[in-house]
Parts: C-alpha cells; structure tokens; sequence
C-alpha cells in the first residue's frame, strides 16, 4: 500500500471509529507475526470498543478494498492471526464477560476474553469452559472459535465447535449475522445459499469427511446438513476469520469436578504409550496426554519410564478422584514400565506445567553433547488421525522424518490422537525450504492414509490450506471456495487462508532476515554467536501475556502493568525482528520504535528462566542500547547510575559519604541532583555508608595481625575451607551491615574468609545502561585481581543476587574468549549454596519465625533459590517468598520516567503481602534494590538472610 493511501485510510478510519487506530512502524510491526513460521505486514491496526467500531472498520475498508484480519493474541500456529490490510486487536477493549447463566450453563463473551477469565468467573459457580489449549492463561474466545481450538481435556469435553451456542457476526459486506442452528435468522441471500450449496451436495458432505474427533481442517460443512439442524455456530467456528467478524459469542459451561488427581503412566517407548492411550478411555479421563523422553529431558516427578501418559481424573471428592486415578493406573499396569498418581493441587500443577511449556521447549531440540540446540519450528504442529491408529501413524512419521533427515519430537493429544511437534526444518535457505515443501506433501499423504486430518486443533491457516485437496479431494476443497465466496464476495476477510490458499512455502517469517551474522558484543553461546538466532528463539507461543503471576514466576513485569503487547518479552523481541529485517522498522540499531518498547524493560531477567525458549530480553536490551548510543550522548541516567561504581568508590576514598549525606537531605539540592543525573523526583537518595564493608574488613584484618604478633599477610586458620567474599558494589557501599553479617555467619560455619586484595566489580550497571565496552574493561580488570584467587581454586560467595547472577551470566558472555571468565563461573555460588557446599554439616540457628518477602528476580532466573529456601527451613524461618518483581531492579525504577510502572509492580504481590503479615513477621530481601523499594514505598525495612541468622548466632 502507498504512503499516500495508507495516510487517507488511517485518517478514514479515525474519524469513524472510537477505538484505537494505530498505523505506526511499532505498531504493525506487532503484528506481523503468530506463533507460526509465517509474517505478513499490515497496513494498520484498530482496537474496536464494540460491534460498531467493527462495522464501522469494515465499512471503511470495503470502501477502499482493504483486507481485514481479525486477531486474538496471536498465538495461532498456523499464520492465521498474522497481519494483512487491517488487524482487528480485540484485547484491549472488547474483552467483557457480558453475562453468565449457572442455571443454563451458559456464557455471552466478547471475543477478547482471555480463556482463564472465562474459567475464573464460572468456577465461582463449579462450572468451566471445556477447551483450555496450553495458552488458555492469555489465548482469547475469539480466538478460540476461529480456530476450533481443543486443548487437553477435549477427550472429556470436546472442541470449542462443540462448546459454542450462538455467534454475532458481521460479514464483510455489512451484514449482521445471527449464527445459531437452523438458517430462519439470516439474510435471504446467505440462507438461500447456504441451502442450496448443502441441498446440492448432500451425500458428498455425509461422506466426504473423515470421522475422528479431531477434525479441524476445512469448513465444517457437514454441520449444515438437515440432520444436524443446519449448525451454522458450528460451521463457522474454525473458518479462521475467512468469513465472518465474531462480536459476540454464547458459550456453554460444563460441570468442573469437585476434585482432580492425576495419574502419570510410564511405557518403555512412545509407541507403547500411543496403543495405549485409547484403551483407557472407557474410564471416562478428563485428558490423555502423551509425550516422551527427547521431550522432557532432566524433568523432575515423573516415573520411570520413555515415554509418559498424563491421565486427569475427576471426583466429587478427592478420595473419589484418588480412587478413580489409581483405577486407570491398575488397569494400565501391564503394559507400563512404573507410574506415579498425585491428588495434591500443586504436586498436579507442577506437573502439568512441563506439558504447557513443551510448545515452547520443543522449539529447541537437544542434541547429544552440544551446549547450543537446533531450532525447531512448527508447520506440522498437529495433525490428528484416529486414536486407535496413533502408534502405526507415530512409527510411520518418526520414519518418514527420518528418511526425509529431519527430528522432532511428538508430544500432544494421545487421547484424541492429535500429535504436536516441532520439526528442525531448515527455513533460511533455499534447499531448505524445498525439502519443508517435500516433506510437507508426503506428511500430508500419510495422514490422510491414516484417516486423519492435516489439522487437528490449530487450523489449516498459511501452513496447511494448500494441501487441503490432498485431504478431501477437488470436489469439496471447490464447495470450501464456494461457502467462502457466499459470505466474503469481494474476499476481504484474511485472504489467503483456507480457500484459495497461498503457497505453504509463501511468507515464511524467515524471508528477510539477514543471513549473515550482525556484529554483536556478547556471544550467545546457546545461539552460536547468532543475534538473529537468538531473536528468533521467539516463536510467539506469548506466556510473557500472562497478566497474573503464577507461583515463583516472574516475566514479564512491565507487560502485566501497561498491558500492551510492546511491552510483553515476545512484543520486543517482535520489534527486534522487524529492526533487523528494515523492512516496517528502518533505522536499526537507531530504532526509536525499539528504543521505546525496551525502556520499560526491567532487565530482571525472568524470561531467562520463565519462558519456555529461554529468551533473554535483559541481555538483548543491553545490546540494543550499546549499538543505539554507540558514538552520541547517552540519557543522564546512565552516566549517574550506570557509572555508579566509581561514584561510590570516589565518595569513599574522598571520606565524603557524612557530607554527601547531609546534602541529600536538604530538598533544594536532592531535587537538582536528581534532575541532573536523570533520576526520578519522586525518588529518595539512598544513603551512603559511612564505613564500607572493605574498609571495615581491613581494619578487621589488621586488627587480627596485631593481636596475633604478626603482619597482616600471616595470618591463616588452623583449619576451614577458604571462600572468597565477593564485595559488590551495593553491599560495599550502601549496605555493608550485610557483608559484616555474611562474615560472622560464614566464620560460625567454619570457613575461612578472605575478601579480594583490590576493587572488584562485574560490572552490572555497565551492562544494565549497554555500555558494554566499558563493562568489558571493567570485568577483565576484575578477573586481573581474581586470577590468583581462581588458579588457587578457591569458592567465590556472592552476596547481591544481581550482581552473582553478572558474574555467572554477562560476564563469560561478553568475555567468551577469556578462559578465566569460565572458571570464574564454576567458582561463584550465593551465600546458602557456598553454605550448603562447604559446610554441610554446620547447623543454622533457629529462628522459629514466618518469613515475607520476594525472591529476587535474578536469583529466581539464574542463580536458583533451592538452596536458599532449604536453608530457611533449617533456621524455621517459614512461609514462602512471593513471586513477580519489587520494580526497582537496579536503575530501573530510579530513573526518570519509571516511576510508575516501578511502582505499580512492587503493587502486585511484594508490598501486599508484607502489609499483610503478622507482628513479628521477618521481612527477606536479598537484594539491595529490593530492600531499597521496601523502605521507600512501605516504610519497611528487609534483611538479608545472612543478617537475619548472624544475628541469631552466639
């Protein structure tokens, strides 16, 4: 589209509808791209308030002969909900449960609604929604009905065709449309061909269509036959937005049980565990889930076994639920290798989140004896064939990727026989994609010799549509056509979906990326050095939309804030893509669009760990700001607090930490520095320490000299392993009653401790504002100091969770040719690790008091806090660490303009659960930024756990 006409459609567009009309770069580069391998870029997107506002889009582009797409949260696999012409985003306004009948079990939705509200508001009244795909904490309704999406309990409860009552739709010519059973509501033309299209082709729709239940490929045009009552809600659900815009849905509810237990089957091999997920539906499971090893490689919980079964039982109560699992694990026992069966809620929650993830993980395949894996894609994500032909169809397909050398990894719907994979297809060549396109054709042939269905929970979309003929032959793939061309005649509604469809091997997202590697300051291991692999590791499956926080979980903050898709791990590394593909987003590592979207990017690493491919949106920011300021003025913020360190240790050897003090405490003043270091007004200036912690340590040290009789080089335990006390920055300067504490513990234990002879840093804040070349100057002055430390092999014990988590992350990664970087590596360890490693014996004080508090985000993405919560438990310090981020993470939430998402985040569960806490409760925060945000915006003061148990000691 023209400049010219993409300004007159935008300004048509505003004038007509009261929603959101967004046609810049950012905004359509986020929406080019699903969860699929496909891209295609819109002209411009609108956020509708309500049926009107769509009307009112759809008016506009017919005028001009503009394509429309309806979107959802893009998690579709198939390159359905990518963009073209207009992208509706229906969540951000239309999103309300408009009401909900318990005595009908029924549910009126707009199509926005997020799955998880759905079930949230009818589990007030036992009901729930029956479909839950592994995205039903953010995929939407609408979404769902154009896809016919399933999920793991569709054994139980079907499809979203079988669970849709009555849809409101509007046509792209206008129409307003009923959809219920029976054609008596519609508009003469369309009730007049819907009947003639069915009338005509009566048998072939009774006998053209394979009977499986899941068969989601094509249009359901079995559902208009006179037998079936005409099923027009049922034969739009799946249409893939190709023929109508849903408004407004009516959903039916189901009975949720009153408890669940979960029996978790081991076979020896997938095949084992295909033949015999169908025998055990006659015990009437809620799912009949499968996957095998090469899926879930290190996961913890499961039984002995290659392959596993997740079978989900329900129960009034959880004896009966208990009783029924242990049922299904009796009459499975002859041909599994072990199971294991689970009544407790978080025991089943646990396990099921190595299911959800594997759409995520299986993108990443593991490779004997490689660090890095191979990328994976989907495309063939879920054909289903009958469910007592899945072991013949799961052997014929591991042999026809093998023939064609190509891996995956099945996983999915055994139950149902519908499989999930992902396949390391080569994408970015051109043999590549002729051998996907080969593949593609003789999957499709042996699904069909099967008695399956190409599709069977994600859609045909951009991947599939083509072979459709291969499925059901010309004579029907010609009435697909023709059911398109009655409702959509000028073919408006995402085109080249299902009828008519484009190239499989068309718009792979892939297409424009450069294909060489661009130059870089950290290394990527995992990626070999790739940015661009390392962007792509998003394949958009969107867990970073979850809006809540689930257990320990901590990405992505700043999304569950603003709620824009920008701001979410996968809307980032969206714009990435698009920067380094200059297509939408032009200017590079210059993007302002990019710039923006990572500013309120918290760096707190939770993605690392959090989702499912490891994208590490912290260590990609501070790339793109090292290219985007490379060579011009930076913010003030960070020269003042990425430069932090030599501040600090300047005020230090200056002893000017009284006066530094007293001057932040008179107002005029405290307000100019802040405006000149670029730091947010409403912030207080932390105070400076007036003795560090080095400082005090060698008063210590030669104090102990002088009382021995000897210089301070001499002396030496008689006995205690020797651990390097790593000073940082935070606790050197700002908080030195922690190191004091961690010495006094570490000592009580037994250890030796020494502290290094010089300044240390891992040079955090450097990376933290992207100025890496300084960073790197820093870290190899440190790993200088180290190296005597390091070939003694002496244990490195880390105090500040973000500054243990440089040491073990950013600092061998922009260093990967430095061997000490490495050692420093296995060296590091916190404070209850090195506990736990060197003195497995000592026993802490108890305590015997309940804990409150969060574990700190890098702690929780990188370094671990098992170790921490066992040593907790040995003090009797009780009661669990929330989850989320405190929202200071480091500078962040002290410059300027961050305030209030700053704010807003340490509001989501930190500061609520402390006010909540008894008299007496101890507050824990590791990290300095932590304690920091506590102080300043609860007037509460935490401690770290070192201080907590020195305390304690005799």
């Amino acid at each position: 589209m023209a400049d010219h006409q993409a300004d007159e459609l935008e300004q048509a567009l505003r004038r007509a509808v009261r929603g959101d009309v967004s046609f810049d770069a950012a905004s359509r580069a986020l929406m080019t791209m699903d969860a699929s391998n496909y891209r295609r870029v819109p002209a411009g997107v609108v956020a509708p308030r309500d049926a009107d506002d769509v009307a009112a889009v759809l008016a506009v582009c017919r005028e001009r002969g503009v394509p429309v797409v309806a979107r959802g949260a893009g998690t579709s696999i198939a390159g359905q909900a990518t963009g073209l012409g207009v992208v509706l985003d229906f969540t951000r306004h239309m999103r309300g449960i408009l009401s909900l009948d318990p005595e009908r079990r029924t549910a009126v939705v707009q199509p926005g609604v997020i799955c998880d509200d759905l079930r949230t508001a009818a589990g007030a009244h036992g009901l729930t929604f029956g479909p839950d795909p592994s995205t039903h904490s953010r995929c939407t309704l609408g979404g769902m009905i154009g896809n016919n999406s399933c999920g793991s309990h569709s054994v139980a409860w079907g499809t979203t065709a079988d669970n849709v009552h009555e849809l409101d739709v509007l046509t792209y010519g206008g129409e307003r449309v009923r959809a219920a059973q029976g054609l008596h509501d519609l508009p003469a033309r369309l009730r007049d061909g819907i009947r003639s299209l069915a009338g005509q082709h009566l048998a072939l729709l009774r006998t053209g269509f394979p009977e499986l239940p899941r068969r989601i490929s094509g249009y359901a045009l079995d559902e208009l036959l006179p037998e079936k009552n005409a099923d027009l809600a049922r034969a739009l659900t799946g249409s893939e937005g190709t023929l109508g815009v849903v408004t407004e849905a009516t959903v039916r509810l189901v009975e949720a049980p009153g408890a669940r237990a979960l029996a978790v089957l081991g076979y020896p091999d997938e095949s084992a565990a295909a033949e015999a997920a169908h025998t055990l539906l006659p015990y009437g499971p809620l799912t009949v889930e499968g996957m095998a090893a090469d899926l879930v490689a290190g996961a913890t919980g499961l039984p002995r076994g290659g392959a596993w079964l997740f079978v989900e039982v329900g129960g009034a109560t959880r004896e009966e639920a208990l009783s029924r699992a242990q049922e299904v694990a009796r009459a499975a026992a002859e041909a599994t290798t072990d199971h294991t069966v689970v009544a407790d809620p978080a025991g089943q929650r646990a396990l099921w989140r190595v299911r959800e993830d594997a759409s995520g993980t299986a993108t990443r395949l593991r490779i004997p004896g490689r660090a890095e894996g191979s990328e994976a894609w989907p495309g063939w994500e879920d054909c289903a064939v009958p469910p007592p032909r899945l072991g013949a169809y799961l052997r014929d397909f591991r042999a026809l990727m093998a023939q064609h050398g190509l891996r995956g990894t099945p996983y999915g719907h055994f139950g149902d026989g519908c499989i999930h994979v992902r396949i390391d297809f080569d994408l970015l060549t051109e043999p590549g994609i002729r051998a996907f396109r080969a593949f593609s054709a003789d999957l499709a042939d042996l699904v069909v010799a099967h008695g399956g269905s190409l599709s069977g929970e994600h859609g045909d979309g951009l991947a599939r549509a083509e072979l459709l003929p291969r499925m059901y032959g010309a004579e029907m793939v010609g009435l697909f056509s023709r059911f398109k061309d009655l409702w959509d005649p000028e073919g408006g509604l995402n085109p080249g979906v299902l009828a008519r469809p484009q190239r499989l091997d068309q718009n792979l997202r892939f297409d424009p990326l450069p294909r060489r590697p661009v130059d870089v300051a950290f290394g990527y291991p995992h990626d070999k050095g790739d940015f661009s692999a390392a962007v792509r590791r998003c394949v958009g499956v969107a867990k970073c939309r979850n809006e809540s926080v689930s257990g320990a979980g901590v990405m992505c903050p700043s999304y569950r804030v603003t709620g824009e898709e920008k701001h979410s791990t996968r809307g980032r590394a969206r714009l990435l893509h698009e920067m380094l593909a200059g297509e939408v987003v032009q200017d590079g590592w210059r993007s302002e669009e990019v710039r923006d979207a990572l500013d309120l990017c918290l760096s707190c690493k939770g993605c690392r760990s959090d989702c499912p491919v490891e994208v590490d949106m912290a260590t990609y920011k501070a790339e793109f700001l090292h290219h985007h300021y490379e060579g011009r003025p930076r913010p003030a913020a960070h020269y003042s607090m990425g430069w932090l360190p030599v501040w600090l240790r300047a005020a230090s050897l200056l002893r000017a930490a009284p006066a530094a003090n007293a001057l932040a405490g008179v107002s005029p003043l405290a307000t100019l520095a802040k405006r000149l270091g670029g730091i947010a007004p409403e912030r207080d200036i932390p105070e400076l320490a007036h003795e560090p912690f080095t400082r005090w340590w060698r008063h210590r040290v030669r104090a102990a000299a002088r009382e021995a009789g000897a210089g301070p080089g001499s002396v030496r335990p008689e006995h205690g392993r020797t651990v390097v006390l790593w000073p940082d920055t935070f606790t050197n300067h700002l908080s030195p009653a922690v190191g004091r504490s961690a010495v006094a513990v570490l000592e009580a234990a037994g250890l030796r401790v020494v502290v290094p002879p010089k300044p240390v840093c891992c040079g955090l804040t450097w990376v933290s504002t992207g100025q890496l070349d300084r960073a790197r100057t820093v870290m190899r002055r440190t790993l200088d100091v180290m190296a005597p430390a390091l070939d003694a092999g002496l244990p490195v014990v880390g105090l500040e969770p973000s500054c243990t988590a440089a040491l073990r992350t950013d600092l061998p990664e922009l260093l990967t040719s430095d061997p000490r970087a490495a050692r420093l590596v296995e060296s590091v360890s916190t404070f209850a690790q090195a506990l736990e490693r060197y003195a497995p014996d000592w026993r802490p004080p108890r305590i015997d008091r309940p804990v409150v508090g969060q574990t700190h985000c890098h702690q929780h993405a990188v370094l671990g806090d098992a170790a921490e919560r066992r040593l907790r438990e040995r003090a009797g310090l009780t009661g669990t660490l929330s989850g989320g981020c405190c929202g200071l993470a480091g500078n962040f939430g002290f410059e300027n303009g961050h305030y209030e998402v700053s704010a807003a985040c340490a509001e989501e569960q930190l500061l609520p659960s402390v006010r909540a806490a008894e008299p007496g409760t101890e507050v824990l925060a590791d990290g300095y930024s932590c304690r920091t945000q506590l102080t300043q915006m609860a007037g509460q003061k935490g401690r770290h756990l070192a201080e907590v148990l020195a305390e304690r000691l005799p």
